[in-house]
């Protein structure tokens, strides 16, 4: 255990952090989930409505600092690109 003021500081301050990005996290793999289900499930419209919702929330992380903006449009585009693939084929 630490003895310092400040290193008592820092295991506060990885506490908090450790719980926010785990928050995130996992809002990222949600959203995802939600846009790849949606393909599967071959239903054109819940699959774009979907995937607006994850451009917004994921370019929403971004600005706060969560993802960074490459990272970002990689996941984006990955997503668009499934969307794309069941509009095509339907």
């Amino acid at each position: 255990m630490a003895n310092h003021k400040s290193a008592l500081k820092r295991i506060r301050q990885t506490k908090k952090r450790t719980e926010r990005n785990r928050f995130y996290r996992t809002r990222i793999k949600n959203i995802s989930k939600a846009v790849r289900e949606a393909v599967e499930s071959g239903d054109k419209e819940k699959a774009l409505e979907a995937f607006k919702v994850a451009n917004r929330e994921f370019h929403k992380f971004v600005s706060k600092g969560v993802l960074k903006k490459n990272s970002a449009a990689r996941r984006v585009s990955r997503l668009h690109k499934l969307v794309n693939s069941i509009t095509e084929a339907a």
